[in-house]
């Protein structure tokens, strides 16, 4: 399978995909392409690119065993791809960094971007102020709240935050923001997407910029295994670290790809954001691909513990890949995330983002399962770490019933 080989010239994944859009931004769009075409083609591009990877992100991203944790999953061994330690603390950076050259090499002066999570927003206050461009990020309001630490590192990068009260106040309702600003702006400012989503070619920007993952763990993995992993994971929302660390492994047959998406409080609760498992084709934010429908085909809001998941679609090619069945998308819930979390602090002592910890739970599931019906395979896991933890602090006090007290007090007399 040539992994390069999609979108097509209409910026298809078969049916997924395409260009839904007002008329004001078929130009922006096309320059925006003509943009990345050049720069792809321009070894001055890419030794600039890898320059900021090497002494401003800090790639290559170690690839990091983890034993101990590993106990839990039956007879796998788990690698993790360390996309934590990059500067801003996750994959997001990646992307952000590709783009905002090409915002230089358009002439353009401004920044918008959506965020949920936030580590996308900061990620791209951080390009801003790194190449002086303004910098506004749309982030609902329940966002804001739930990850008010990320909302003033944004801030005193000096981006603008704006909270989105609209709809379910999360990511959906700060990209259709963003998308009205990109309208009204579209002459002086390049929307940042962070994810697989969008319009094209939005999808495909996003996945080379993010391929950088996969190029180099397939490098790591052959040199330190002399093997290719049995199984690739990552959590999926939107899908852009997915579809970096699957981008270079699509073209392995006997590499499982892995995406565990949110299934919140569960599927029978309704209350989730796993849109392959359960939503149906239709359009969202510019591109044609599985969305949560209601029995109207209206958008359904959508639910996770994990500000970064709680998105009612996925990017195209996700779509595209769950179709023909070369990967395979399972929901974990709220509940086998934060255990997850808990266990791989507690075992490793690494603290995974929220969104991270949702493919920790899938591979001691997965583990688990082939450790029933496989008793003498070992499976070399391979498991993108999306993100550090630190944003979650206050998510994790809550849901563990922390109150930040000490454990035992002494002395005091004298």
């Amino acid at each position: 399978m040539n992994t390069r080989a999609l979108p097509d010239a209409t910026g298809h994944f078969d049916k997924f995909g395409g260009k839904f859009v007002p008329e004001a931004l078929y130009a922006a769009l096309a320059q925006l392409e003509a943009a990345f075409e050049s720069a792809i083609h321009d070894p001055a591009f890419a030794a600039e690119l890898g320059k900021l990877h090497t002494e401003y992100v800090g790639r290559p991203s170690p690839v990091t065993e983890a034993p101990r944790f590993a106990q839990h999953a039956g007879n796998a061994r788990v690698l993790l791809k360390r996309e934590d330690l990059n500067h801003t603390g996750s994959h997001k950076i990646n992307n952000v960094l590709g783009q905002a050259l090409l915002t230089k090499r358009m002439g353009k002066t401004r920044l918008i971007a959506e965020t949920g999570a936030g580590q996308h927003g900061v990620a791209t206050a951080t390009a801003a102020a790194l190449f002086g461009m303004e910098c506004v990020v749309y982030m609902g309001k329940v966002d804001t709240d739930r990850q008010a630490l990320n909302v003033a590192r944004m801030q005193l990068l000096g981006a603008e935050v704006v909270a989105v009260e609209s709809g379910s106040k999360t990511l959906k309702d700060a990209m259709n923001e963003a998308l009205r600003d990109w309208v009204a702006t579209v002459d002086n400012t390049h929307y940042l997407i962070g994810s697989v989503g969008g319009p094209h070619p939005f999808p495909m920007i996003v996945r080379e910029f993010q391929r950088v993952i996969s190029t180099e763990a397939r490098a790591q993995l052959l040199e330190r295994e002399g093997r290719l992993p049995d199984v690739v994971a990552a959590c999926v929302g939107g899908g852009s670290n997915a579809m970096g660390i699957f981008a270079d492994f699509i073209g392995d047959p006997d590499v499982q790809l892995y995406g565990f998406e949110a299934g919140g409080e569960g599927l029978e609760t309704g209350r989730h954001a796993a849109t392959i498992s359960e939503g149906k084709l239709g359009v969202l934010h510019g591109m044609r691909t599985f969305v949560l429908q209601d029995s109207d085909g209206q958008t359904k809001e959508s639910h996770s513990i994990s500000a970064g998941l709680d998105y009612p679609g996925v990017g195209p090619e996700h779509a595209w890949l769950a179709d023909t069945g070369r990967a395979k998308y399972e929901p974990i819930t709220d509940a086998e995330a934060m255990e997850a979390l808990r266990l791989l602090t507690r075992t490793e002592g690494i603290m995974p983002a929220i969104e991270s910890a949702h493919a920790l739970a899938g591979v001691l599931r997965l583990g688990r399962q082939l450790a029933e019906t496989q008793p003498d395979l070992e499976p070399l896991m391979l498991v993108s770490l999306s993100g550090r933890g630190d944003k979650d602090v206050e998510t994790a006090i809550r849901w563990f019933g922390l109150d930040g007290s000490a454990d035992k007090t002494t002395g005091g007399t004298e």
